[in-house]
């Protein structure tokens, strides 16, 4: 066989192959680690050597959410994403006193982080997943390659009226104001949070909200409520944050439900304020837009990701 017929029947191969690994189902890996005295839960995926994408969830949801987004990702990156203290399979030990703070859940996910030995990392959040990685960001700045926030808020301008119980807690934390959050964690409401602002709600999986719910029902609500509470510690960081932003400018795609009952698309357009290398997208449903437009946000986050992370 001549050099020439050698080298196309190489290529032929080679082609192949790399047909064959796209192809090729990505396997999620279901785990768990004992981190500050939280048996905490994660799904995994992708290359260990590949650049890492932290994935956080937010309210009334776990690491479920991205179970379609993991393995879209998984094919070109290293993929994470851990159940917060107080959601989905994550479980604090017996006999072991966690306070539901933001301070705190931020404090076992950055530990998380080190021990799984990831020192540079993309972040993908959304909703109480937002405060958790403005935290890391602003401790581990050269930690951070790029984030991408799907209805993730970061300036008070994106806080909708649907907090007013919540800022009403947050000046005046009487039993009675306490008392008033715990509506938000009912199925009903939970599932509310699901539909609204969404154009066709038959395309929520109904075991969605289902299972943040039967979590909440498991954990305990108190867990919630003192994190409703807490939220208002996040809005007294936000300068810090956006000192962080205009610092280090890092690549930041903005993509949002625009019919988000808590967040507003002022929040996603504030970005831009101290950050000019921040990309905004808006769809049209609501605050859980990953349920809707997976396929988009996966395809939009994949040519984000490529076009703004070193390999």
């Amino acid at each position: 066989m001549s050099a020439k017929k050698l080298l196309l029947a190489a290529a032929a191969l080679g082609s192949a192959f790399t047909a064959t690994a796209a192809d090729s189902p990505v396997q999620v890996h279901y785990r768990t680690m004992d981190i500050q005295g939280v048996s905490l839960f994660y799904r995994e995926a992708g290359p260990s050597q590949a650049p890492t994408v932290l994935l956080l969830h937010g309210f009334a949801a776990s690491s479920h959410m991205f179970r379609e987004l993991i393995p879209r990702l998984a094919r070109e990156y290293h993929v994470i994403a851990p159940d917060l203290p107080g959601f989905g399979q994550t479980t604090v030990m017996p006999g072991v006193e966690f306070d539901y703070t933001f301070d705190n859940v931020a404090s076992v996910i950055d530990a998380f982080t080190v021990a799984k030995d990831v020192d540079r990392y993309a972040i993908y959040v959304f909703d109480y997943g937002a405060p958790v990685g403005w935290r890391l960001a602003v401790k581990n700045p050269q930690k951070i390659s790029a984030i991408v926030s799907q209805n993730g808020n970061a300036y008070e301008v994106g806080l909708s009226e649907g907090w007013a119980d919540m800022r009403k807690a947050w000046n005046e934390p009487t039993a009675e104001n306490r008392e008033a959050l715990r509506r938000f964690n009912t199925p009903e409401m939970i599932k509310w949070q699901y539909t609204e602002g969404v154009r066709d709600a038959s395309l929520i999986a109904p075991e969605s909200y289902q299972l943040a719910s039967a979590a909440i029902e498991r954990i305990g609500v108190e867990a919630q409520v003192d994190l409703l509470l807490d939220y208002g510690q996040n809005i007294k960081q936000y300068a810090e944050l956006h000192e962080f932003f205009r610092r280090y400018q890092p690549p930041t795609l903005a993509i949002w439900g625009q019919n988000d009952p808590f967040f507003t698309p002022a929040g996603a357009e504030a970005f831009k304020r101290d950050n000019p290398n921040a990309e905004v997208r808006f769809l049209d449903t609501g605050h859980f837009a990953i349920e809707t437009h997976g396929e988009e946000i996966a395809a939009r986050m994949l040519d984000f990701l490529n076009r703004n992370i070193q390999r």
